[in-house]
């Protein structure tokens, strides 16, 4: 696919498979976990993340990224470890930033002492933050951005302008601003990750992930992976594919709920504070606006001391008090008891995650009818 292609374009046509027998007009499904051996130029084998569709599928999502290179994984955890440790020895330490999602900062506390592998969490987002935690021993830098579920904002470039003259790789987790928002390789990171399961997916249906980057970072992933063994079913690639296609005009919509929704949340007397990067006040909507094409579908807010933040999720009737994001209905949860539960108190204190805390996740609905059920559920308790 040529790099001269639209976003849009690309979402629709880049790493399509022919239908050469029929000529289909949408990319034929293999779902065969057994091909040829002789005489082939490719020992094709689902656990090797080769078969057409994955083949396929990684070259789409790469291409909208910019990537040289991807490879899809059975969850954006799969990807996270697996591009984690493929990058990673006994000996070795990594800079995190200090607010993640919560299964990415149980895995690294939970896994990475069996490995021998030192890491550290930084005290704030500015740069200096990181360059402070640098050792003769670390390897590389990994961020989130914007986090979840508080929404801050790292500026991307002088992260890797930093890793650069420190000699040291980066990765990126851009999952909450998706694709069609925020590229980091053209601001000089090195991998980026994404939980395909939110805006990739985006209808609530698959879980997937996916890793892109340089042909030799993604061969050294790949070392890894094939003996990890997180790869996705042709079936599940397949919907994935499908669903990338209308990639940009979901998260197009969503971003203008967000907002709308952002705005209208700011003026409510229930609600004592909004996370988005798309408002003004936000303390770094200014970088925000720099990286991101738009400002994403994802927000969050606290709702005042007064109110039981779990009776204001029950007490939704349109918008789905459920577990994930990006899809193309409203969700609404707590990280305190969902995202983030596996943290402590106080990590979760210390990140900005009150018991109050609402992380909204904004659908493609009727923005009216929205702002209508978050209304009639907050007046349940006041």
């Amino acid at each position: 696919m040529k790099k001269s292609q639209d976003f849009k374009t690309l979402c629709v046509h880049a790493g399509e498979l022919k239908d050469e027998k029929y000529g289909g007009a949408i990319s034929p499904l293999y779902m065969s976990s057994s091909y040829a051996f002789n005489d082939v130029e490719i020992n094709h084998y689902p656990r090797y993340f080769n078969t057409p569709n994955q083949i396929g599928v990684a070259k789409k999502i790469a291409a909208i990224e910019g990537a040289e290179a991807g490879l899809l994984f059975g969850s954006g955890m799969a990807a996270i470890s697996t591009a984690l440790l493929s990058h990673l020895k006994s000996g070795d330490h990594v800079i995190f930033q200090d607010d993640l999602y919560g299964g990415t900062r149980n895995f690294i506390q939970n896994e990475f002492s069996k490995y021998g592998i030192e890491f550290c969490f930084t005290s704030g987002t500015e740069v200096d933050d990181f360059e402070s935690e640098l050792k003769q021993n670390t390897k590389g830098i990994y961020i989130e951005t914007p986090s979840n579920p508080t929404l801050k904002i790292i500026d991307i470039k002088s992260i890797s302008d930093l890793a650069k003259k420190s000699g040291i790789w980066t990765m990126i987790d851009n999952t909450f601003a998706s694709p069609v928002n925020q590229n980091p390789i053209s601001m000089g990171i090195d991998i980026v990750i994404h939980s395909a399961t939110k805006y990739l997916g985006g209808h609530s249906d698959i879980c997937a992930g996916a890793v892109l980057g340089t042909k030799n970072s993604i061969k050294q992933i790949f070392s890894s992976a094939k003996n990890l063994g997180g790869s996705l079913s042709d079936y599940t690639v397949w919907l994935l594919e499908r669903s990338i296609k209308t990639l940009f005009i979901r998260v197009q919509a969503q971003n203008t709920n967000a907002k709308l929704i952002a705005d209208f949340l700011e003026k409510e007397s229930w609600v004592e504070k909004v996370y988005y990067p798309g408002l003004k006040n936000h303390p770094k909507h200014n970088t925000a606006k720099m990286q991101m094409k738009g400002f994403g579908g994802m927000l969050s807010f606290d709702l005042i001391s007064e109110m039981d933040c779990k009776k204001f999720l029950l007490g939704l009737k349109l918008i789905k008090p459920t577990m994930s994001l990006a899809g193309i209905e409203s969700t609404a949860l707590s990280p305190r008891l969902t995202s983030h539960a596996l943290l402590t108190e106080k990590e979760r204190i210390s990140q900005g995650i009150s018991p109050q805390m609402v992380r909204f996740s904004a659908g493609i609905e009727s923005v009216e009818d929205l702002k209508k059920d978050l209304l009639q559920s907050s007046k349940i308790q006041i």
